[in-house]
């Protein structure tokens, strides 16, 4: 019998998936919650494979916890900057995470949205009407900026990035600035981006946003020169990771108005948020919901799942991380 542990529930497409494998035992995490390590290695004790969350830090004490018999931990996330593959080579453990052209759809919807939502301070006007302050048109109430024929400078050219550009130049006309590791005159061509150093990119666009994976050499890649550099009109955008930021600098700089604004799905210390923040009206912020659609979230859980059935079954995970 193979034991599989999920430590929280999950969009059932994917538990249902592997509970219909014989010879597959399923136990999801009855808690609504994040598991202590201490309560992930006594429930996945045993255990076959473990679908892990982002907000699991899976390292070479659970693995050892759990025993030599663990083949796969499969995390339910694009991102896997909270597992230790160092420990699980080590440990001739398989790792796996969950991409797939549905996330990639979903953020780049949501990171245009949070672009269009403090662009055009939807949520402080949303906020204003219900508090019954509205008492007619005026012409200077809540003034914001258009988006179209903007700059849109885009870190990180990833499957998000491009989506994002897709929706920037053919819904909305903007121009694309990209800064990647790897210049891509393809992409280029097809929609009239150019390839700029992030320190040209920050220095000329009206819009940011960041989409690279939480690494040594991406942490506080936004920091407080880096802001400074921006223009006073330009947005931040950010549904990567939140330590890409570093959010204390970028509250003093939206409190001093060095910037116009920032989109948030994703923070430094999540959940908490830096002091300060919460109270700015030039901010939009979401609990890291970019990827909340049903079609999204359910597409990962198979995702992953998938992953677990390849690795029990002596097969090559489709999304193994090497």
């Amino acid at each position: 019998m193979k034991k599989v542990y999920i430590t929280r529930r999950i969009p059932e497409a994917g538990i249902k998936l592997l509970q219909k494998q014989k010879g597959f035992k399923v136990e999801v995490s009855p808690h609504d919650r994040v598991l202590s390590k201490k309560e992930i290695i006594k429930k996945a004790k045993g255990c076959d494979a473990l679908l892990s969350l982002l907000t699991d830090k899976i390292d070479g004490d659970i693995l050892d916890g759990i025993g030599k018999q663990l083949k796969i931990v499969a995390n339910y996330a694009v991102g896997f900057n909270n597992l230790d593959v160092k420990a699980a080579k080590k440990r001739k453990v398989m790792m796996s995470n969950a991409p797939g052209p549905e996330i990639s759809q979903s953020v780049a919807e949501h990171a245009f949205g949070l672009l269009l939502s403090v662009a055009k301070r939807i949520p402080e006007s949303d906020k204003y009407t219900r508090a019954g302050k509205y008492k007619g048109w005026a012409p200077m109430l809540f003034l914001g900026v258009d988006v179209h024929d903007k700059v849109l400078g885009i870190v990180g050219l990833g499957a998000i990035g491009r989506a994002v550009a897709h929706r920037a130049v053919k819904g909305m006309g903007m121009k694309v600035l990209y800064y990647d590791l790897k210049r891509d005159k393809a992409f280029e061509k097809k929609y009239g981006a150019k390839h700029a150093s992030v320190k040209e990119l920050l220095k000329k666009s009206d819009f940011v946003t960041l989409h690279v994976p939480l690494l040594p050499s991406t942490k506080h890649l936004i920091g407080a020169k880096e802001l400074n550099s921006m223009k006073k009109t330009a947005f931040l955008i950010n549904t990567s990771r939140g330590p890409v930021i570093d959010e204390k600098a970028l509250v003093k700089a939206l409190r001093a108005k060095k910037i116009a604004g920032a989109g948030l799905d994703v923070y430094e210390w999540e959940p908490k948020l830096a002091p300060g923040l919460a109270k700015l009206p030039n901010a939009v912020l979401t609990p890291h919901t970019a990827s909340a659609s049903i079609e999204t979230r359910s597409a990962m859980s198979v995702t992953a799942a998938k992953n677990i059935i390849a690795a029990l079954t002596g097969k090559k995970p489709p999304n193994l991380i090497k």
